[in-house]
């Protein structure tokens, strides 16, 4: 067979195991429906990620099944994505902090005003982590509307295409990434200026929620403690939105988003170069915190007292969560 054979069946024992802990907790999540979100995934999986490979722009808006401005498409991805998380997540004990911020945010977005969330990222579900706990608090179009910064694995990986396709991106290579090959560092490079135009636009046209991961990763597990530490800010990733939102002459208000889903999809402890990882799932409760509006200090010569600030916030929301977590649990 191909050599995807194992860690698909690796994935769908996951998955089916997740679902199943799910259900005994009293979850409503059918063995059907199991089957049916695997199936989805494996299907949208090889169609658009192996056999009739999709390709994003530097932008991708989100594909909803409207068939008439999408080119007869007629799956909604977004909710698919969704779906299939969601039988996952331990929502009794799931938590989403910083509500009174998220109706502040939501007001700035609805007066065109546009808002970036910092946050740290642990899970390849993400933004489906957003989406559901957002759903959960009635804040479901702004869940939909939200755009991701998205790295380069997210929309070449097999299994992750079709869940991509059902999200706003905006797709940035990482300097890593691009540094790899010096063959195809110039145009890697354009595109990403390509992007960043792309992201001028629609900041200048207002009314934008953007999630960027200034840390440009995943949090890791640290192997002596156990403890997943948030990885720290990268300045310029936090200089340049500060700096697109000066060009854009519409006001750009910055939270930090603290994200507890690290044990989601807990990434193998040694990083891989490839992309086909072995991709594991749990049934856990899942946290988010969304700060108060970060005060924009730091003028230019001590731009790095905001992304400090912004970091610090972000640490403190996340130990918040993992203490309000741990209490559901008790």
């Amino acid at each position: 067979g191909t050599s995807l054979e194992s860690p698909l069946e690796y994935f769908c024992n996951e998955y089916f195991t997740a679902c199943d802990k799910a259900k005994q907790d009293g979850a409503d999540v059918s063995p059907t429906t199991a089957s049916e979100n695997m199936m989805n995934a494996l299907q949208y999986g090889m169609k658009y990620g192996m056999e009739d490979k999709f390709t994003f722009g530097v932008t991708h808006k989100a594909l909803r099944g409207d068939a008439e401005n999408e080119d007869g498409n007629t799956v909604d991805y977004y909710k698919f994505g969704c779906d299939f998380f969601k039988p996952a997540m331990d929502m009794k004990k799931s938590v989403l902090l910083g509500e009174d911020a998220l109706k502040k945010a939501s007001k700035q977005i609805e007066d065109g005003e546009n808002v970036v969330f910092f946050a740290n990222h642990q899970s390849e579900a993400d933004p489906q982590v957003m989406s559901i706990l957002m759903e959960n608090a009635g804040f479901n179009k702004e869940a939909a509307d939200m755009v991701y910064v998205a790295g380069h694995k997210v929309t070449t990986d097999t299994l992750a295409i079709p869940f991509s396709m059902g999200r706003n991106l905006i797709c940035i290579h990482s300097k890593k990434h691009i540094n790899a090959d010096p063959e195809t560092k110039p145009y890697k490079s354009k595109q990403n200026l390509l992007a960043m135009n792309g992201m001028l636009k629609m900041k200048k046209k207002g009314g934008a929620l953007i999630w960027v991961a200034p840390s440009g990763g995943r949090d890791r597990r640290d192997l002596e403690t156990g403890e997943v530490p948030i990885a720290p800010f990268d300045q310029k990733t936090i200089d340049m939105f500060r700096l697109l939102g000066n060009k854009s002459k519409v006001p750009t208000h910055f939270y930090s988003v603290s994200m507890v889903s690290y044990d989601l999809c807990p990434p193998p402890d040694v990083i891989e170069a490839g992309t086909g990882e072995q991709r594991n799932v749990r049934y856990v409760p899942v946290g988010i915190k969304i700060s108060d509006e970060l005060d924009n200090v730091g003028g230019v010569e001590s731009r790095h007292l905001f992304t400090e600030h912004a970091f610090d916030v972000c640490q403190e929301g996340y130990n918040d969560l993992l203490e309000a977590i741990k209490k559901n649990e008790e």
